[in-house]
């Protein structure tokens, strides 16, 4: 491989890495705190290292079936997963219920199409995934992205006028880039994908290790997820 080569290898080994680590503190503070607006942010981190570890394994050569059905799926259940963390600041239980159960099922439908229909050829270019799936599988796909978009936002919208703390607003703009990335690879622009999981893992990352922990104050219940 020639110095750029070496250069994307290592970057989608480090953000792989790095992705597995918010997920692994994210699962912590659910354990710790037991506040369960934390588990969506960890299962959505999960699956974004996921994604990204699939990245990694199809730049070094092998590419199957199996990894391109997983991978569309997950750049579409990315972001549906990681919005149903920021539901909690609207403090309506009603709604987050509701919610959840469309994302999940939503997500669910987005499954099962993403591992039945047929893939198009031509997916994976160099060892960058440039394809994009059937028809079918985009205009599914909408149905979580379109709508977990318009939750990320308007929950950034409320946290911010709220509680003003610019770290929750970090870790929801983070959340809606990376999310954007599978949007876009959705919508037919896949170069995206690359660029905007490195900066929403950035703007996650610091988020994460900048929020205070929920303690005494009431306005903690608008911070998606605590770390010390």
């Amino acid at each position: 491989m020639d110095p750029a080569s070496y250069a994307t290898a290592a970057s989608l080994i480090l953000l792989t890495t790095l992705l597995t680590v918010l997920f692994a503190r994210g699962l912590f503070r659910y354990r710790t705190s037991h506040a369960r607006q934390e588990l969506p942010w960890a299962g959505g981190l999960a699956l974004a290292a996921a994604a990204m570890a699939i990245e990694t394994v199809v730049y070094f050569g092998p590419v199957t079936a199996l990894l391109m059905e997983t991978y569309v799926f997950l750049s579409a259940a990315i972001v549906g997963v990681l919005s149903l963390g920021a539901t909690h600041v609207f403090r309506r239980p009603r709604v987050e219920r509701a919610y959840t159960g469309y994302m999940l099922s939503a997500c669910a439908l987005v499954a099962i199409f993403s591992f039945t229909s047929p893939l198009p050829g031509g997916m994976v270019t160099n060892g960058v995934i440039s394809g994009n799936p059937s028809l079918l599988v985009v205009v599914l796909s909408s149905l979580v992205t379109f709508p977990a978009t318009v939750v990320l936002l308007c929950a950034a919208a409320v946290a911010l006028r709220r509680s003003r703390r610019w770290q929750t607003v970090l870790m929801i703009a983070g959340a809606l880039i990376l999310g954007a990335g599978g949007t876009l690879y959705i919508a037919s622009f896949p170069v995206a994908l690359y660029y905007t999981e490195f900066v929403g893992i950035i703007f996650l990352f610091f988020g994460l290790i900048s929020l205070p922990r929920p303690a005494t104050s009431s306005m903690a219940v608008s911070v998606p997820i605590g770390a010390a």
